[in-house]
């Protein structure tokens, strides 16, 4: 079991997740700092910070980083409390662009992807030790350059990682322990909310786990349903990370947190019961297991979003924290 499932799935884990920081870390050095000044000028209004919100999260790739990077404004006082709930909404929203990518089943490509950007890589790492020569000293587009190469890099060992964990699969599907949750969770659905949440608040990474779902859906391993369950707790773990980040700081900080929390808590806990709707909907839209998968996450985050956004105009919220700062 130790060869055959459990080195495999890690490594393949930390490939994956080694892809996904690399992605995170090369687009916000291409656009942090502006899309910080983005989040403190254009959230005026909850549905300003949901368009916001879900640009920033779809372009950073991490709906953890937008949220924590919301946390320490707010702790900072350069946002307040209300002006964070439209980008929490936004998070949920813009980090389906991830899942929908990996639903894509572009596996194939990660090679030819990783060769074209250690092609990049190098050609701007060369144009960079030629600086010195008066016709090439304006290059400033040579970092933004070096940067998305890096993120195509990332990328491919995104796929690459998907597709070592999907290998697994076989195996896991005749282990005794995944024989016996499948059982459990082939009597209550809530088995499979509750092993996502917990799986997703272990690794801070709700695409992480979604995509080994994905792998398990399309070998047969895992039922669809059940796979939509676990979507539906990846979301509420998801939180975890946002939680931690808010310890020690201000109560608004906190309320941020929070927030995130009811949003996806509640949305999961809103859509457990419609679980077979949902996998209708889904095969309706996709042929394929993990097309599927994402377009389940795709369509609980936007509607549960468009659901909660009504509530961000409520009074009570604004008397939560002082008048937004100019």
């Amino acid at each position: 079991m130790i060869d055959s499932i459990l080195i495999p799935m890690l490594l393949g884990f930390a490939v994956f997740m080694c892809g996904m920081k690399l992605m995170e870390l090369a687009l916000h050095r291409l656009a942090g700092p502006f899309l910080t000044g983005v989040l403190e000028r254009s959230t005026a209004t909850p549905i300003h910070g949901l368009a916001i919100g879900t640009v920033t999260t779809a372009f950073l790739q991490s709906s953890t980083a937008v949220t924590v990077l919301a946390i320490g404004m707010v702790n900072a006082g350069l946002l307040t409390f209300p002006r964070t709930l439209g980008i929490i909404l936004g998070t949920n929203i813009g980090t389906c662009i991830t899942t929908e990518l990996i639903g894509l089943n572009l596996n194939k490509l990660a090679i030819p992807l990783l060769a074209v950007s250690l092609a990049i890589w190098i050609a701007t790492a060369m144009l960079g030790e030629l600086r010195i020569v008066p016709a090439l000293r304006n290059t400033r587009w040579l970092d933004p350059l070096r940067s998305s190469s890096v993120v195509l890099c990332g990328f491919a060992l995104l796929l690459t990682g998907m597709g070592m964990m999907q290998g697994v699969g076989p195996a896991v599907q005749d282990s005794p322990f995944f024989s016996w949750f499948l059982d459990k969770a082939g009597e209550n659905l809530w088995w499979g909310l509750a092993a996502g949440a917990v799986l997703t608040a272990a690794v801070h990474s709700s695409a992480a786990v979604i995509g080994i779902i994905m792998g398990f859906v399309s070998v047969g391993a895992m039922p669809i349903e059940l796979g939509i369950a676990v979507v539906l707790g990846a979301n509420i773990g998801t939180c975890a990370t946002a939680l931690l980040a808010s310890i020690g700081g201000t109560k608004a900080g906190q309320y941020v947190a929070w927030s995130h929390v009811v949003l996806n808590a509640g949305g999961a806990l809103l859509f457990m019961p419609f679980v077979g709707e949902l996998t209708t909907l889904s095969e309706w839209i996709s042929a394929t297991a993990a097309g599927q998968i994402a377009h389940t996450q795709t369509i609980f985050n936007v509607l549960s979003s468009l659901i909660a956004l009504p509530f961000c105009y409520l009074g009570i919220f604004r008397r939560l924290g002082p008048s937004a700062p100019h």
